[in-house]
């Protein structure tokens, strides 16, 4: 009986507490993360265009386009 109590105890308050620290966590990086990100897209105007360059290979990269394949036009 014991045992039993102690079991349904733990179902009954586990769900709440691994909530509270899953809040505690991990809730409050995520409130800050999107403050920052609404925060940032606020500060574009609108139509305004980013464009952030990325360093590329070499223009002497061994792939030179795709292969060529045949077909046959079916009418």
């Amino acid at each position: 009986m014991k045992y039993i109590l102690i079991i349904t105890l733990i179902i009954m308050f586990v769900p709440p507490i691994r909530r509270f620290v899953f809040q505690l966590l991990v809730g409050r990086q995520l409130v800050k993360e999107q403050r920052r990100q609404a925060e940032a897209f606020r500060k574009r105007r609108e139509g305004e265009v980013r464009v952030e360059n990325r360093p590329g290979k070499s223009s002497d990269s061994a792939y030179r386009g795709g292969e060529y394949v045949d077909y046959e036009e079916i009418k």
